[in-house]
């Protein structure tokens, strides 16, 4: 079988390395290799605090540690908040009523989905909208007393 035999001229794999991708801003890098992939995404550039964080992760610590996937989980959770705060300077802000899902529990049997079919997620049930409402409920708050603030301040 010659192309199972090993050929000094090749590296095993079945293709010629690619011509490597161009950075057009510094990507992460993993401390554990020596250069990024010949491919990578460019999707997503890295932006604000969500972006420093993920630098912060990559620069410092191995892929093997705890510490480096729960700074990439809190810049994404830092990431989804910029969004949020971000879409309230465009003409359509972010809707938490159509996009959480909420209208669904009343028409698409939300609650008969839940009760009676021993899921092992119904003890987290009530915490469900603080966590998902709460930001918000938060977020409004905040924003009713700076107003408030601001007209009182406009009145003296």
């Amino acid at each position: 079988m010659p192309k199972l035999q090993w050929q000094e001229d090749r590296s095993g794999a079945h293709w010629e390395f690619p011509e490597r991708q161009p950075e057009k801003w510094p990507r992460e890098r993993s401390i554990e290799h020596k250069f990024l992939t010949p491919v990578f995404g460019t999707s997503c550039p890295p932006k604000g605090l969500s972006g420093v964080l993920r630098k912060l992760s990559y620069r410092k610590y191995s892929e093997g540690r705890a510490a480096h996937w729960l700074l990439l989980l809190a810049a994404d959770r830092v990431d989804a908040w910029e969004s949020h705060l971000r879409s309230f300077t465009t003409l359509r802000p972010d809707n938490p009523i159509t996009e959480t899902g909420v209208l669904s529990e009343f028409s698409r049997h939300g609650f008969s989905s839940r009760v009676g079919r021993n899921r092992t997620d119904v003890k987290h049930h009530p915490l469900d909208p603080i966590i998902v409402a709460g930001p918000w409920v938060l977020a409004a708050g905040l924003a009713f007393s700076a107003a408030r603030k601001v007209l009182r301040w406009r009145r003296r």
